[in-house]
């Protein structure tokens, strides 16, 4: 940890390997979540971006800041490799946004994978019209303070989901997932095997040979 003034800052953690996150990016969250107890997730944060059919996916590098505050926004950018995910935890402020169609940008032309925020963001339209993820909890008009203060790369919590350093960050148009490096070859084949009953249960459906019994049981089992 360096000494700071404004800003505490550490170093990035270790990034994921990039087969995984290449697996990752074919994988509805969705499928993930349903191997991960249901319970787990960002709850509130909406994805802007144009809508994709591909998972974003990489390794978080986290931040704290005061909510409408983007110096350590800025700052963070520097600990930033390619393909990580930026996760700014602004304690769900939606008084002033952190950042708008600017510095989106200039995050994509760095290589990130995407920006999650727990606070506002601005110019909307434009961000919608690019490809690139941006979540966050809402939108306001009102720009930014540069004041700080703030801390990088420490554990944080973006829609009453934790983060910390290092973690994989995946996201699509259904929301955010925060998985440990630790077990996620696992828990992708867990995932796969989720996608191949879903397809099977499609082909059934199509073919009028859906077995629906299975309701029958749980209706039996209900308290009352």
């Amino acid at each position: 940890m360096t000494a700071y003034k404004a800003l505490r800052k550490n170093p990035s953690a270790a990034q994921a390997d990039p087969q995984i996150l290449a697996a990752l990016r074919d994988i509805p969250v969705s499928a993930l979540s349903d191997n991960m107890h249901r319970n787990i997730g960002s709850v509130g944060l909406q994805p802007y971006q144009r809508a994709g059919t591909q998972t974003m996916a990489g390794t978080a590098v986290t931040a704290r800041s005061r909510g409408g505050d983007n110096l350590t926004f800025l700052r963070a950018l520097e600990f930033c490799r390619p393909g990580d995910v930026l996760v700014i935890d602004a304690g769900g402020d939606l008084n002033n946004a952190v950042v708008g169609g600017i510095l989106s940008f200039y995050t994509a032309s760095i290589g990130l994978a995407g920006v999650v925020i727990d606070g506002a963001i601005r110019d909307v339209a434009e961000i919608r019209a690019r490809d690139f993820p941006v979540y966050a909890r809402g939108v306001t008009h009102r720009g930014p303070y540069k004041d700080g203060p703030g801390e990088i790369n420490v554990p944080v919590c973006v829609g009453g989901m934790v983060v910390n350093p290092g973690d994989i960050i995946v996201g699509d148009q259904d929301g955010l997932l925060a998985i440990p490096q630790d077990g996620v070859g696992e828990l992708i084949e867990k995932a796969r095997a989720v996608l191949a009953t879903e397809a099977e249960t499609i082909r059934a459906m199509k073919e009028g040979r859906w077995n629906r019994a299975f309701i029958d049981a749980l209706e039996a089992r209900c308290a009352n």
